[in-house]
């Protein structure tokens, strides 16, 4: 099946209007709480830098796709975007990636300091599990479907998901004679874990039977490793301006990457190809969700950012 199923659907405007209701919710969530001034300002600055909330529109297009209203999921979706702006804080570190640039502005550590961003992310990831069972009290969301939704985004977000990736890609940097298997076991952890955890979280958060769970679970998969291997292609191809962020970074970091081991032309056809295989995971589903998700999964590998 090809991902697009639905060629009349315009998949950027669709995400763009799902990311602005996410961004309604973020614009004062942190708002009324005792945060020091300045940890609050480290905190937003990054938060409201922009990005395509890729994380909470796969949370919320779940949960709709399975039965859920999805309003009332807003806090549990943007709980996702907490923890995803946390580890670009942390990524850009010195001791990390050393970026200075993130989404066309300074990164959090040049625009304040380096201690300051550290908290703001420790804030970022801690805030981030306040805010999604808030939705027991604000959402009604039964307490079973909470804590399962919780649990896998935990564990993703965790030492054997995105933390651990992180660690795998330091201890990888300027390694000669990265497999290939340790790549792809790498970047599935770092980048796939919380997208995937996305999409199991909103099919949990609608009570989802189990093997519409795994439905979501085969479609993250897929869709993580796209989206991993289009943006390695992008460090290649794209430009600074566009992406908002340093272009050439990987190679001269000495990092590993789809390109560097396959060449453009495989990874994108490995990208393509894995795209349509989460697409493949939702055939035979008729909604306008399902619509949705496969033409993003294309979307993913055809970004210019």
């Amino acid at each position: 099946m090809s991902a697009a199923s639905n060629p009349a659907l315009d998949v950027k405007a669709e995400l763009k209007k799902r990311a602005d209701e996410v961004e309604a919710y973020l614009a004062d969530c942190l708002r009324g709480r005792d945060i020091p001034a300045r940890l609050l300002a480290s905190m937003e600055y990054s938060l409201h830098a922009g990005g395509k909330r890729l994380r909470p529109a796969l949370v919320l297009a779940f949960a709709r796709l399975y039965g859920a209203d999805g309003a009332e999921l807003l806090p549990f979706a943007a709980s996702l975007e907490f923890i995803h702006t946390y580890s670009l804080i942390h990524d850009d570190l010195p001791a990390m990636d050393d970026d200075d640039l993130r989404r066309g502005k300074p990164s959090n550590h040049k625009q304040f300091d380096e201690a300051t961003a550290i908290l703001a992310g420790d804030g970022l990831l801690t805030d981030a599990f306040s805010l999604m069972f808030s939705c027991a009290d604000e959402g009604g969301v039964p307490a079973p479907r909470l804590v399962r939704a919780a649990q896998a985004v935990a564990a993703a977000a965790g030492s054997g998901g995105m933390v651990g990736g992180q660690a795998l890609d330091m201890e990888y940097t300027a390694r000669p004679g990265v497999a290939f298997e340790e790549l792809r076991a790498m970047h599935a952890m770092k980048t796939g874990a919380l997208i995937t955890a996305c999409c199991v979280a909103g099919a949990h958060l609608a009570g989802a039977e189990p093997p519409f769970v795994r439905r979501a679970r085969e479609y993250g998969i897929n869709v993580g490793a796209a989206f991993q291997i289009a943006d390695d292609i992008l460090d290649v191809v794209g430009d600074t301006k566009t992406l908002g962020k340093p272009v050439g970074s990987d190679e001269r970091q000495g990092k590993t990457t789809y390109p560097s081991l396959l060449g453009l032309e495989k990874s994108r056809q490995l990208a393509k190809s894995r795209a349509d295989a989460a697409a493949d995971a939702l055939a035979g589903l008729e909604h306008p969700q399902a619509d949705f998700l496969r033409a993003l999964a294309l979307y993913i590998v055809e970004r210019a950012h």
